[in-house]
């Protein structure tokens, strides 16, 4: 890697260099690092981009990275990635996309990533998406997470993207059957014309399944922001969705929770709030001895953290 692909790795993955257990890194397009362990098997797919990650029932406390790195400019690819975890698992997966665009010609990754989750296992799933670079060309990233969970599991789910994509489209589906439970947690942030939708949609399938999804958003100068949340209460079930967002300048955000019960017992909540900085706080820092944007910067980096 040079040195441009190895600051992309650190920036979403806090890595320095490769980690020991399983990964595979994809870098302009293709894949150039793998490593496979004893319980964990990742695949090159043959019908189309991408790779299968086969984690073996019983799997605890050992780790994935799946880094995908962009340094060329003008490059557009669209990979498809499957997780098959099996019973009675206990991992961490670590993904992302980087970035960097020096040239006139947009760069674009869109990715699938598809979980299938065994009975009483429980995934934590980071997933961090950078751009960098000074050339003219847009930096787009349109993730897809789509999730099937078994009987008893639990997935945690974190999603960040503060600086440098131009434009994404993340979408993130999920079917729970009985006992299941998904956490969600999305930290964004979006400045100058930058433009970011969010869509979440889980079916509350199982008896006793339940989730959360919390979202954090911040918009400066012209960006844009669309949130939605969709939860189906198809049983007894519980569900909850907030969006909490602060707005700067002449930036944009809109908010739609939707929630809907199927089932005498679900138990469905969704709140959302967007407001601009209140003046006191700003006000009380400055007093610390920080200017106004340093006292800005801070109340967003805590709202983020």
């Amino acid at each position: 890697m040079d040195a441009i692909q190895k600051n992309l790795l650190e920036k979403i993955t806090e890595l320095h260099e490769v980690t020991q257990g399983a990964y595979n890194i994809r870098a302009n397009g293709v894949s150039t690092e793998r490593n496979s362990t004893a319980h964990i098997d990742i695949v090159s797919k043959k019908e189309r981009q991408g790779i299968d990650i086969i984690i073996k029932p019983g799997t605890k406390k050992e780790s994935v990275h799946i880094p995908v790195l962009l340094s060329q400019s003008g490059l557009e690819e669209m990979v498809y990635n499957d997780f098959y975890i099996g019973e009675d698992c206990d991992i961490l997966i670590v993904a992302g996309c980087g970035i960097h665009n020096g040239g006139e010609k947009n760069s674009r990754h869109d990715g699938v990533h598809t979980f299938y989750i065994g009975e009483n296992s429980r995934v934590r799933y980071v997933e961090k998406h950078y751009g960098s670079g000074e050339g003219t060309g847009e930096r787009i990233m349109n993730p897809k997470t789509v999730i099937y969970m078994a009987q008893n599991s639990y997935m945690e789910m974190e999603t960040v993207q503060i600086r440098g994509v131009d434009s994404t489209d993340r979408v993130t589906q999920a079917e729970l059957a009985d006992g299941a439970t998904l956490i969600v947690k999305e930290k964004l942030m979006t400045h100058g014309s930058q433009y970011a939708k969010t869509s979440f949609e889980v079916n509350l399938n199982g008896e006793n399944s339940g989730t959360n999804v919390i979202s954090r958003a911040v918009a400066k100068d012209d960006s844009k922001q669309l949130f939605l949340a969709k939860i189906n209460g198809n049983n007894r079930c519980s569900g909850h969705s907030e969006c909490d967002a602060i707005i700067m300048d002449q930036a944009n955000i809109s908010a739609i929770p939707e929630i809907t019960a199927n089932h005498l017992d679900a138990s469905l909540i969704h709140e959302a709030a967007i407001g601009k900085i209140a003046g006191d706080q700003i006000i009380k820092l400055m007093t610390l001895g920080l200017t106004e944007e340093e006292a800005e910067a801070q109340i967003i980096n805590g709202f983020l953290k």
